[in-house]
This record gives C-alpha cells, structure tokens and sequence, in this order.
C-alpha cells in the first residue's frame, strides 16, 4: 500500500509538471503600442442572405464580430479572457475545440484562465479624428480568438480592429443565446475553395455595411462618428488572408490588404489590382518557390492556378505592393497558437523562430504597412530589408 502510494504521488507529481510545461496557463503578449485596448461583441445577422450551410431554409446568415479599439480605461475595468468567463458558455466552446483538435476536453480547461490585454465593454478613448479601421479574418477551421493578439497590437496603435469568425468554418462559433456552431464545410477542391471564400467576402462586404451603420448611428453604439471609412483595410491569415485579397479587388471601400500565408482562392481577372498590398509568406516559401518552377509549365489544373496566383504577386510588387517572406516561421506562426503550448512547436505547425519574436516581425510589418497605406505615416520598414529584422526576406518579382 505504502509503494503504491508513494508511485501513485510521483506518476501525478509528474504528470502535473509536464503539463504545466507543455500546457501552461499563458496570457497574451504585451501591447507594444501607446494605447490601451477595449473590445466589444456584436451578433450580427444579414436578411439578404440565406445560410446556406444548414439545413433549415429559413437560417440567414449569422456572424460574431469582435470590435477591439483605443481605450482610457477609466473605471479601471479587469482584463478580458480570452474565451467565454461563463462556465456553462465555456464549457460549450471548449467541446467543439476540444473535438476539433481531436483530444481530451479536459487538456484544454487550462484555457479560462488565460487573458487577454483587453478591456471589455469601455469607452472609446476620445480623439480629435476618426480611427482608421482593418478587418481581420481567420483561418479555414480556426477562429477569430487566435487573431486576438493582432488585433490588439494594431488597435494600441491607434486603429479599430474588427475580427470576424466565418460561421461554420470556425472550430467553434458562439453566440449570445448559447448556441455553438461548428466546422461543416470541405474546401479541398478549387470549386469548392472558390464557393466558400464567395461567402467569406461576402461576409466582409457585409460587416462593411454594419460598421456603417455603427458609425452613422444607424446601429446605436459608442462608434458613431468615431470611424475613418475613407480609410479601411483588411488583412487574413490563410483562407481568411485569400478573402483579404479578394475583398481588396473587389469592394471600393477597402483602400490597401494584407494576406498572411494565405493561397488564393480566386485568380480570374485578378492580376490588375491597383490598391496597395501585402503578401506576407512563411519561410517554407523560398524552397515552394524553386520547387515549383520544374512544375511551372504543367497543364495540371492546380499548377496553372498557382502559376496565375504568382503572376498576381508580381504585379502586386511592380505596383508599389510587397511580397515577404519570415525565415523561421510555418504555416501558424501567423496566429495566437504559438503562445498555447510548446508541443504546437514540436507538431511542426510553427517554425523554429521563438513563437513572440515571430509574431512581434508580423506585427511590425502589417503595421508599418496600414501606418503608410490609411494614416500616410511610417512605411520604413516595408521599404526592403532592415538590420532590426534580419528574418524578413523581400521577394524580387523576378524571381516569381
């Protein structure tokens, strides 16, 4: 009884330590801007569109968006979560990431604890202008929660930043009456990659529409008039990076984007962009790049479309736009996962560069690059390479 004990004591004093290592309770990284940062949350619903990924015809189209935004702070509120505080909520949203993720849903309790550098539900910091505004997409299956630490960084500088999750293509959507929805929709074909991210920039346009409206009054808030619509921008990771670029293209109202390592979706009468934009890429792209060119002059339907994708690239530099590329990062270095845990390290999913330093380069760039293109300021570091930087490669149009 005494041996089983004490082994029982050491296989959980173990346990316990390897999961405080590789499943440690995190907050997110600290905001490197003068600004502090409210959020809040709005349930959206879109009349003129059908949802067409449930079964029930009479379902319109629903989005969560999350608006982040300087803030005084002023009644000294607590820090926000980083996922829902209400037990009953969270442990709603922790089953359908859990599922997706394919593992216990007790491995991830760790994770209301974890705070964001956010306050929810202050008031606007007041300022003599209105703030420039970027929209923010996630990734195919992810959510908008692992985008937090982009939106806040950029919204400490003086930007209102709005995430929106994608409704069905999030691993977990949760809205205020308690549903959770989750992933329902396979893009592994070109049609059906072209079809989804249809509805992606449709959702942009129409969260557009709303913060119009939030602006004029139209929706009752804290933000009217407190929004620069002559000056919007919209950046994605992934699929939501392809919905950037497509939404650039095709709505007026987005004046310059950013796509992180995201490959397109749409290539048809793409390649005239003349807005400013921002091809960031990990640092598997150089190797992608020379893989490809013994593939270049296939007639295989996805090499022609990847060839047009490059294509686009090059007119992107050639007219004032930037291709990048971090030595270091992988496909998920461009979200908050890289904060979560080492063993996302070792799954491959990010690179080898330290998880802050890599998302510290891409907020440097993204911002420097929103700072040029809707505030007319900054704009050095996209201007080629810096000592500061030295990860950060700049794609000849040559070689694409």
């Amino acid at each position: 009884m005494k041996y089983s004990l004490s082994s029982l004591i050491v296989i959980l004093l173990v346990g316990s330590t390897v999961l405080s290592v590789y499943l440690p309770v995190f907050n997110l990284p600290k905001l490197d801007g003068p600004e502090k940062v409210g959020t809040q949350t709005f349930h959206l619903t879109d009349q003129n569109r059908d949802e067409i990924f449930t079964e029930d015809q009479s379902d319109k189209r629903e989005l969560m968006v999350q608006v982040w935004y300087p803030t005084e702070n002023s009644n000294n509120n607590k820090r926000d979560t980083l996922f829902p505080n209400n037990k009953e909520m969270f442990k709603k949203y922790i089953q359908s990431f859990s599922n997706s993720l394919k593992l216990p849903e007790f491995l991830l309790d760790y994770l209301k604890y974890s705070q964001t550098n956010s306050y929810e539900n202050v008031e606007i910091l007041p300022s003599t202008s209105p703030y420039p505004v970027v929209l923010l997409s996630h990734g195919m299956g992810t959510s908008r929660v692992l985008q937090a630490s982009q939106a806040e960084n950029l919204a400490s500088h003086g930007y209102i930043v709005v995430t929106i999750d994608h409704t069905y293509s999030t691993f977990a959507t949760l809205f205020p009456d308690g549903r959770v929805t989750d992933y329902k929709k396979s893009t592994t074909t070109l049609d059906e990659r072209t079809k989804t991210g249809d509805i992606w920039t449709k959702d942009v346009k129409f969260v557009i529409d709303q913060i119009e409206k939030l602006n004029s009054g139209a929706i009752e808030s804290q933000f009217k008039g407190k929004i620069d619509l002559d000056h919007i921008g919209a950046m994605g990771h992934s699929f939501g990076g392809a919905t950037a670029f497509n939404a650039t293209y095709l709505d007026q109202r987005i004046k310059a984007g950013v796509n992180m390592d995201g490959s397109l979706y749409e290539v048809e009468n793409r390649d005239d962009i003349n807005k400013p934009f921002m091809f960031i890429r990990s640092g598997s792209f150089e190797d992608w790049l020379a893989n490809f060119e013994m593939d270049r002059n296939s007639d295989d339907e996805v090499t022609k479309f990847l060839s047009d994708e490059l294509h686009i690239m090059k007119n992107v530099i050639n007219h004032g736009g930037n291709v990048i590329y971090i030595e270091g990062t992988q496909h998920f270095n461009f979200t908050d996962l890289q904060f979560y845990s080492e063993l996302v390290k070792l799954s491959g999913i990010t690179g080898d560069i330290n998880g802050k330093r890599g998302a510290n380069i891409v907020n440097q760039y993204v911002l420097d690059f929103f700072n040029k293109q809707l505030k007319e300021t900054g704009g050095d570091l996209i201007q080629g390479p810096n000592d500061l930087y030295p990860e950060v490669e700049f794609v000849d149009p040559e070689e694409l």
